[in-house]
């Protein structure tokens, strides 16, 4: 079966950082770009960083420009977000997802973040 599991959520204070991973399984990780995406209450999914299959070309929201960083590992089949500086606004459950825009074929199950003021 194919999956995408994300981790490395939880509460953090305003300033502070985390970094999101996410594994897959049960398809060739390097075949695809992956997209993060995040979705806080009330409010639309919004796609906040996409990274190509080799990791060579990365695209981010305005939003999260300069703060946040994607990078993947195939060999370990793992990809990451780094998140920097991040604010009460970066609230949400974020989510990997196989392909990115419109072309998304498959979905983790999220991972809650929270930042407290």
């Amino acid at each position: 079966q194919l999956h995408l599991v994300e981790s490395g959520g939880g509460l953090v204070q305003s300033g502070g950082s985390l970094r999101l991973s996410c594994v897959a399984s049960g398809f060739t990780l390097e075949d695809y770009a992956i997209g993060w995406f995040r979705q806080a209450p009330g409010k639309e999914r919004e796609e906040v960083s996409c990274i190509s299959s080799s990791g060579g070309s990365t695209n981010y929201a305005d939003s999260v420009e300069g703060r946040f960083t994607s990078s993947r590992d195939n060999a370990k089949k793992v990809v990451y977000l780094q998140m920097k500086s991040l604010e009460p606004e970066d609230t949400a459950v974020y989510y990997c997802a196989q392909g990115c825009g419109r072309h998304v074929r498959l979905w983790g199950q999220g991972t809650q973040v929270t930042v407290s003021s």
